[in-house]
């Protein structure tokens, strides 16, 4: 059986999920797996209309909740077979709590869920939060080399891209939005913008949070061996 790491004591910013919580969740990894791939299959069933109407090239780019379910997935099976492709680990962790947070962010300011009795929002809400925090989890068993977090970036930045600045094919490839918004294509929306911007701001702060936690494990790895 893969040994679940030692935390690394990280400041509460870093690592906002209680010890006991970040193991348990390690401790049931399958119990994790499941709920991903299941929440992967939703995700994409839930794109089957986006997906049509987008070009094949271009998929990759649509369902960005799935892909991150997707992704974590292979992060936590790579870990527990010992696998551990530190780009893969990259990827969910940006990912996860992007698209994650996203969605908590959309919802609250956009589908005003707040206000609303509609069930179906709260659970995306809900969900989607859920699948932010899980991503506090993978620093546990991962190294947030330079080379896996700027294959992160990269193709997060390009997702930010072609989602609201240039589509390259077709219209922009950002995710329907609810009732203030039926298709993609009119920019002067303020809720593009709220998306927009919310979108890149989580790249940039998961990105950051990666390298912080790879700063604070070096300087404590350096500490350690000097005494």
């Amino acid at each position: 059986m893969t040994t679940i790491p030692d935390t690394d004591n990280l400041p509460v910013y870093l690592s906002p999920l209680p010890t006991q919580i970040e193991t348990f969740v390690l401790r049931f990894s399958w119990a994790v797996i499941i709920i991903n791939t299941a929440g992967s299959i939703f995700g994409f069933w839930y794109y089957r209309f986006q997906l049509l109407n987008t070009s094949l090239v271009m998929w990759p780019v649509v369902p960005d909740s799935p892909i991150a379910t997707i992704l974590m997935v292979a992060s936590v099976l790579s870990w527990r077979f010992g696998q551990n492709r530190h780009w893969i680990h990259a990827l969910a962790f940006v990912g996860n709590l992007k698209y994650g947070l996203w969605v908590v962010a959309v919802q609250i300011f956009i589908n005003d869920v707040l206000m609303s009795q509609n069930l179906y929002y709260w659970f995306l809400l809900i969900s989607h939060f859920g699948m932010g925090l899980q991503a506090f989890v993978i620093y546990r068993y991962a190294k947030f080399t330079v080379p896996a977090v700027g294959i992160a970036t990269s193709w997060f930045g390009f997702n930010d891209i072609v989602d609201y600045l240039i589509p390259i094919i077709g219209e922009y490839h950002h995710t329907y939005f609810g009732p203030k918004l039926a298709s993609t294509g009119d920019h002067s929306i303020p809720a593009h913008d709220i998306a927009a911007t919310v979108a890149l701001c989580l790249t940039l702060l998961a990105v950051f949070l990666a390298f912080t936690i790879r700063i604070r494990r070096i300087k404590s790895e350096t500490a350690n061996n000097d005494r």
